[in-house]
């Protein structure tokens, strides 16, 4: 073996077998936790879709609430209803805006919690929702 060159055990580089599960299992970690998380974010980008065209309305509370809740099912929004939503007439501008957790299970006993909160007010302050009355 005229042209073969020596190997030499102690310059050898690459991926051990273990360092490459240990990387694999980051990764389906990343993943997993990516595939819980995504579909909570695109619903709540749906819901602010909802309350800008339930708020083109302009009509009473509840035909804005009617509004968002045929929005909602179509967008299969199932976090928050209509008869969730903050609406608001104080500046002469009927203003929409929500609040809500989404909770999402990661493992076992293991609970995510994301505040999600939105308005179609330009300021972007979301009010209070006010006390429901006693029945």
């Amino acid at each position: 073996m005229y042209g073969s060159k020596p190997v030499n055990l102690a310059k050898q580089q690459g991926v051990s077998l273990s360092g490459l599960i240990f990387l694999l299992a980051i990764i389906t970690f990343i993943a997993m936790f990516a595939m819980k998380v995504f579909p909570t974010f695109l619903e709540y980008r749906a819901v602010q879709a909802g309350i800008v065209s339930a708020k083109k309305v302009e009509g009473t509370v509840r035909d804005i609430q009617l509004s968002f809740d045929k929005h909602a099912n179509i967008n299969r929004i199932e976090s928050i209803k209509g008869t969730d939503l903050i609406i608001t007439k104080d500046t002469g501008e009927t203003q929409v805006a929500f609040a809500y957790t989404a909770r999402i299970p990661l493992i076992t006993n293991v609970t995510l919690l994301i505040d999600y909160a939105g308005t179609t007010d330009p300021s972007g302050k979301i009010p209070e929702k006010p006390a429901e009355p006693i029945r």
